[in-house]
């Protein structure tokens, strides 16, 4: 069988997997992202988003956040848009389209007299003419990149058909100075909070589905334990406390159940149990190492890692128990799967040689492909609608944060400031 330590890696999420193997709130984030975006996607939306009137008054650059969100996506390409224009302007129609502009964004920002901020926008389809509605957003000071989010949602929504996920979370793990923070932010890494420091480190933080709760594995007590935390009011609770290793926490679908890799019984094998900690049953019973649970979207299906076969590769059985049926065959060494939300394709990483890269399969036909051109990529996690991945990798020396679309076309790069950032994982809907 293949040893812990021939499995491991120095580096978080394969330190994550190694604890799985059997090895022994409230304040304000520090860490502050800028964007980089690269790549240039097959087919873009061409759109002009107007400065908003009066966006200083708030101190938050919205239309800035927007064009950057929408470039992200993959799926729009902004073009410069000269002036400040609000919802109450009327376009020439005329001129928009002699800058080979599709689609035009404008709004404006005002301090209301409870203090908070109204921000409103207007959407137009240049090429039709038409006015494509638009919302208002009333909020406070603090909430103001949140309106912009959400802007940008309502935008991607009306010209894609699909739901957008900017104003969606995502969290992840910092290391500093012999210090790890848990953090929460939005979905481009600004903003947020502070979920657990500690100088022991965090791993594998998971999303319950309904966005309130993140279980995650800490060392504080010089042990992996498994915790569940509530991001509003920062209680947490201990889930899985037992004998030996407890780890790789992951929620089914309807947040009823935790699945989890023990080893109380001696060899590290997946569990089950209710979300209170209650009610634990073991799944598999092999003289393997099973890590990294993952529920499919219908919670039917456990995706999970085993070396039973020689070498790590992700197999997938029934929630219920069964044969465990092999999923990777390419390659030696195949680890972190990660389902998308329609069930469709599965990330997850594979060395090549020296290099640790990020691919994505095709679940129906078997077809793989990959995604980066980096060498040390780690803990792939899907959007909420199927259309991004974000992930951690190495750039510069430093542990970052990218996002690709899953063509691999448009990358961005999270930058941090001086501070490692890994164990990135994507939060749901609903905020």
């Amino acid at each position: 069988m293949t040893t812990p330590d021939a499995l491991s890696r120095p580096s978080w999420r394969r330190r994550a997997v190694l604890a799985a193997l059997g090895a022994a709130a409230g304040a304000p984030a520090l860490a502050q992202f800028r964007v980089e975006i690269s790549g240039v996607g097959a087919t873009q939306i061409p759109i002009a988003i107007g400065r908003f009137r009066d966006e200083k008054l708030g101190g938050q650059p919205i239309s800035e956040i927007v064009r950057a969100d929408l470039e992200r996506s993959g799926l729009f390409r902004a073009i410069e848009a000269p002036g400040v224009l609000d919802e109450g302007a009327l376009p020439v129609m005329s001129e928009w389209k002699g800058r080979n502009v599709d689609a035009l964004a404008v709004g404006s920002v005002s301090r209301l007299a409870d203090g908070r901020f109204d921000v409103r926008h207007k959407l137009w389809d240049v090429v039709k003419g038409e006015d494509l509605g638009g919302q208002a957003y009333a909020v406070p000071s603090a909430d103001l990149r949140l309106a912009a989010h959400r802007v940008a949602d309502a935008i991607y929504e009306k010209l894609t058909g699909e739901k957008g996920v900017f104003s969606t979370r995502i969290a992840y793990v910092t290391r500093a100075a012999g210090r790890y923070t848990l953090r929460v932010t939005d979905a481009d890494g600004e903003g947020g909070q502070v979920a657990l420091a500690s100088p022991e480190p965090i791993i594998s933080p998971a999303w319950s589905p309904n966005g309130r709760e993140l279980a995650y594995v800490s060392f504080e007590t010089q042990k992996a334990v498994v915790w569940v935390q509530d991001i509003s009011s920062g209680a947490r609770r201990k889930v899985a406390d037992f004998r030996g290793s407890n780890s790789a926490p992951a929620w089914s679908p309807d947040g009823g159940q935790i699945a989890l890799t023990l080893s109380r019984e001696g060899g590290s094998q997946l569990h089950l149990m209710d979300r209170s900690g209650g009610n634990v049953r073991r799944l598999t019973s092999s003289s393997a190492i099973d890590t990294e649970p993952v529920f499919s979207p219908d919670g039917r299906q456990i995706y999970f890692v085993s070396d039973r076969g020689g070498s790590p590769q992700v197999y997938r059985m029934g929630t219920g128990g069964g044969s465990p049926e092999r999923v990777t065959f390419n390659g030696g060494y195949n680890i972190s799967p990660a389902i998308s939300p329609d069930g469709r394709s599965m990330a997850y990483i594979t060395r090549q040689g020296g290099a640790f890269k990020l691919m994505v399969m095709d679940l129906g036909n078997g077809d793989v492909r990959a995604l980066t051109d980096t060498s040390d990529d780690e803990s792939p996690s899907f959007a909420p609608n199927g259309r991004l991945i974000i992930y951690a990798t190495r750039s510069g020396g430093r542990d970052v944060l990218m996002t690709t679309t899953l063509d691999g076309r448009i990358k961005t790069r999270l930058l941090s400031s001086g501070l490692d950032v890994r164990e990135p994982v994507w939060g749901p809907f609903g905020r």
